[in-house]
């Protein structure tokens, strides 16, 4: 059919579908979408074109049948401001009523608009007229999805292309109202559309935006605490779908290039920050856009404090969604083709509340969200699981989720901990009180098996599902890390501690050649000895004299995790991590120490 050159559409069953809310929709690492995805994509977009003889099973093709009896659909091209041709399929509902329009921006993967294809028929059978589309540059060579031109990054011409996208939508569907939902690249779209559209008059055109797995400042989620964040840009550079040269323009590239090597960062962070919805809050906020944002704990493109940052800063009505896992795993599976039974209770609530968002601002329709809590927090790991069969775990009861009333920024409480010199096993203790005149150190430069993951966005997928990352703290590389935990905790009602916020660490560095790189990780250390990863966060300082000390502090990813009674609590520091840049000499020499008045220290934010 029209999707790809001529190639045969699958036949889809339940087992397809049972694939995506199984295993959720990226195909191992980066922002490839399964083949359960695509499959499922090009089956209901040829049914929807009426071709014959597509095998769906029955409640899937009930619904394209629905859809059809309601409306027309359709792929077509909007010309952009500057003659590039972008591919947009659509929605249109029968009858006269004005009805709302939900906006599409696809996120950043070589199939365009296409993978989501189930979440415009569920939006369409909702009430929505729905236009999606592909953002210039983006899909593979000869797909009906793919758009001309190079892509942008969400800069100036995403931008206007997304005011152009509003006029073809107010053309063909006299909308009663707009909205943007996006995921991902999507989601970055469509806040910045939301504020620049019309940027010349009070108001824009935009209602109401649903950001799913976003971001709020590109240029901190890219480059943050002195580290490049190198595999979410290589991330993106190869799921454009064609390679650098082709995708980007001869800027960009440069740009790009510059972030590879660490040249010219002062310009990267500028074009960043250009992209960087956090950079328009003044419109946002006088413009009074709701904003719904969703994101994961251990997001590896765009990382959680950034986000949560932006978004406290909205002053406009908001909700936030965190989830355990990474990005898209939570919202994935309702985009791409949640049919019937799901493997475990609250599948369905990340898209579910994302939907009801739009239709209480759009559609005006009866609905709890102005009884929402501002904020609703996942607790990692607090589900129940089972083995399956073949491996891995099954959810039988969902983690616990947390309402609050805001995100105030600061934790209720804040216990310190100390780090102390080498004990008896040669590593270190986490005490209550400051231990000052001690130094440790260890060879910088190689990866560890302490690492925040072991693929982008595959080990978080995994975590959403029930099987979590396990550690083993023993098996830790003494000579290329130091360890440091508590003795075993203990607290009421099983929870020794209930973190909620982001830990600061503070420590005095010294690298025999001069700059260096550390990666901070905080662990849950079970009696066993297995482990499970909190959070972590990388800082480096590239101007640190050779054989100089200097004490530097800075800020982990926010978490909310309750450490189990009996568990200990495991702070370990390396110099390298598969999805960082690595600033110093391979070989060299880390020492880290606590002076007296600048000691060591663990911030914990209680909650």
């Amino acid at each position: 059919m029209t999707t790809s050159g001529g190639e045969p559409i699958p036949s889809i069953t339940d087992a397809t579908l049972d694939d995506i809310a199984t295993n959720g929709i990226w195909a191992g690492a980066g922002l490839n979408p399964s083949p359960a995805v695509i499959a499922v994509a090009r089956a209901l977009l040829a049914a929807l074109e009426g071709a014959e003889g597509i095998a769906l099973p029955p409640e899937l093709a009930e619904t394209v049948a629905d859809v059809r009896r309601r409306a027309v659909a359709g792929v077509s091209r909007i010309e952009a401001s500057d003659g590039v041709q972008l591919s947009a399929f659509s929605i249109r509902l029968s009858g006269s009523e004005p009805r709302p329009v939900v906006i599409v921006p696809a996120g950043w993967n070589p199939y365009g608009w296409l993978p989501f294809m189930y979440s415009y028929l569920s939006l369409a059978l909702r009430g929505y007229h729905v236009l999606a589309y592909t953002p210039r540059g983006l899909g593979l060579p000869g797909w009906v999805s793919t758009s001309e031109g190079f892509v942008d990054v969400a800069g100036p011409k995403d931008r206007a292309d997304g005011s152009v996208v509003i006029d073809h939508a107010q053309e063909h569907f006299s909308p009663s109202r707009i909205g943007f939902l996006g995921e991902s690249y999507g989601s970055g779209i469509s806040q910045l559309v939301a504020a620049h559209d019309r940027y010349d008059e009070p108001r824009g055109r935009v209602d109401a935006v649903v950001a799913l797995s976003t971001w709020g400042n590109l240029a901190t989620a890219l480059y943050d605490n002195g580290t490049r964040h190198l595999a979410a840009v290589q991330a993106l550079i190869e799921f454009t779908g064609g390679p650098l040269e082709e995708k980007f323009d001869p800027e960009t590239q440069r740009i790009l290039r510059n972030f590879l090597s660490g040249e010219g960062l002062d310009e990267v962070v500028a074009w960043g920050a250009e992209r960087s919805p956090e950079s328009y809050l003044d419109r946002t906020n006088a413009r009074g856009i709701p904003t719904f944002v969703s994101n994961t704990w251990h997001e590896s493109l765009f990382p959680a404090g950034q986000t949560i940052d932006t978004f406290v800063r909205l002053t406009v009505p908001k909700h936030l969604n965190m989830w355990i896992g990474d990005h898209g795993a939570p919202e994935g599976p309702g985009l791409a083709g949640l049919v019937g039974g799901v493997p475990f209770p609250g599948l369905r609530e990340p898209m579910r509340e994302a939907y009801e968002w739009l239709d209480h601002h759009l559609l005006r329709a009866g609905s709890k969200v102005p009884d929402w809590p501002q904020v609703n927090n996942q607790i990692m790991f607090t589900y129940r699981t089972e083995p399956v069969i073949g491996g891995g775990r099954r959810i039988t009861v969902p983690a616990r989720r947390e309402p609050y009333p805001t995100w105030s920024g600061e934790p209720a409480d804040i216990e310190t901990w100390y780090p102390t010199g080498t004990g008896g096993t040669g590593d270190g203790a986490l005490a209550e009180k400051p231990a000052s005149g001690w130094t440790r150190d260890f060879t910088a430069g190689d990866l560890t098996s302490a690492t925040a993951m072991d693929a982008v966005m595959a080990t978080g997928q995994k975590e959403w599902f029930g099987s979590p990352k396990a550690y083993a703290v023993g098996g830790f590389e003494r000579e290329r890390l130091l360890v440091w935990s508590t003795d075993p905790l203990s607290g009421p009602e099983g929870v020794a501690r209930r973190i909620r916020g982001a830990a600061t660490v503070r420590l005095t560095v010294r690298n025999t050649a001069g700059a260096a790189t550390l990666v901070a990780y905080l662990f849950d250390v079970a009696p066993d000895g297995t482990a499970r990863i909190i959070t972590h966060e990388p800082f480096t300082d590239p101007d640190l004299p050779a054989a100089t000390d200097r004490t530097v502090s800075w800020k982990l990813q926010p978490a909310a995790y309750d450490l189990p009674e009996g568990h200990r609590l495991a702070l370990v520091v390396n110099s390298r991590d598969k999805l960082y840049a690595f600033t110093g000499s391979e070989g060299s020499t880390t020492a880290v120490s606590s002076p007296s008045g600048s000691e060591a220290r663990l911030e914990l934010p209680l909650g």
